[in-house]
């Protein structure tokens, strides 16, 4: 629980990347967030999972163009929309650093179109107690649920993982792990990178498949002096985020129920 025992922080990234965004024009608009699925902008679906959930007692929307998102949002006590960073790790460094930041904090990005309360419940209760934890999905229950659906494999021994956009960060300590996303935010979607800047032993780990997961991130844990938990969902469409016009047609598909 947070430091006043009333609930999980929980925090939205729905900011743009600098230039114009071929993704977000397809769809008539220029910011990502705003991306219309099954009829609802994109931002809104996330943030009313968090809104409906029992271990989410506030939720903040940051993003470049707050006045442009605010539309797209409902009026909820609970719900403050604040003016994010130019990049993500930015962003995350003046939050963790600002002392009024409550912990736990709840990390999730306005493309999670598909996240639900029983998704926050699931890693909220798994999260707890870590300094931070990453939300995760492993390979065979998401392949059995959509064939063929194309993700980013992070593959360790025992399995094959891809992100869920569910961080949890237990205090401002966990600070400390936002340097190691800065070195990796332009590569985020190519696994070898990311496992790459983790140091020449945790890669050779993973190319030869030598460690668990959580053996990873253990080791990562103890260059940074923080317990990091590896997180596996249990409903797989948490891997599922609206990325690209494949992601879209697909989280369309779903969420009308024809996939």
């Amino acid at each position: 629980m947070s430091d006043k025992g009333d609930g999980w922080a929980a925090l939205v990234l729905a900011g743009s990347r600098p230039g114009v965004d071929p993704f977000a024009a397809r769809y008539g608009t220029d910011l990502k967030a705003l991306i219309p699925v099954a009829g609802v902008p994109m931002v809104a679906r996330p943030v009313a999972a968090l809104l409906d959930s029992s271990e989410v007692a506030t939720v903040r929307v940051l993003a470049q163009q707050p006045e442009r998102i605010q539309p797209a949002l409902p009026k909820n006590e609970k719900l403050v929309l604040e003016p994010s960073g130019a990049t993500i790790a930015a962003t995350l460094d003046a939050i963790l650093g600002d002392p009024a930041t409550r912990f736990p904090l709840l990390v999730t990005t306005a493309d999670h179109a598909l996240l639900d309360a029983a998704m926050v419940a699931d890693f909220c209760a798994k999260a707890a107690g870590a300094d931070l934890a990453i939300g995760l999905v492993e390979q065979r229950p998401l392949m059995a649920r959509l064939p063929g659906t194309q993700r980013t494999w992070l593959k360790f021994r025992g399995g094959a993982y891809s992100g869920a956009n569910l961080f949890a960060f237990g205090a401002k300590e966990a600070a400390k792990a936002v340097a190691l996303w800065r070195s990796v935010e332009q590569d985020r979607k190519k696994g070898w990178k990311m496992i790459a800047a983790l140091g020449p032993s945790v890669l050779m780990g993973a190319v030869l498949r030598l460690r668990t997961l959580q053996q990873t991130l253990d080791g990562v844990g103890r260059k940074l002096g923080l317990t990091i938990r590896a997180v596996e969902m249990a409903n797989p469409l948490a891997a599922v985020d609206v990325d690209k016009p494949a992601d879209h047609d697909l989280v369309t598909a779903i969420l009308e129920g024809r996939a």
